[in-house]
């Protein structure tokens, strides 16, 4: 069985950080399954974000939806 190495889930390919971009320094790990990976990796190629980029993206989206629906005190 072959396994890719890498460093946090994310591939060994380099992201170039953007100039406009803060530097963050909390770090959340989680398990994902399989599948979730793979459309994870397909986001990735086709969006050209970083592995982090997508899952704060997809945070900030669930963060404004609970908002929205007054979920949150």
């Amino acid at each position: 069985m072959h396994h890719q190495k890498q460093y946090r889930g994310e591939s060994k390919k380099k992201f170039k950080r953007r100039k406009d971009e803060e530097v963050l320094h909390n770090v959340v790990s989680l398990r994902i399954s399989d599948q979730e990976k793979r459309e994870l990796e397909k986001i990735t190629k086709t969006s050209s974000k970083s592995v982090s980029e997508v899952v704060r993206e997809a945070i900030e989206f669930w963060l404004s939806k609970r908002k929205r629906l007054c979920l949150d005190a």
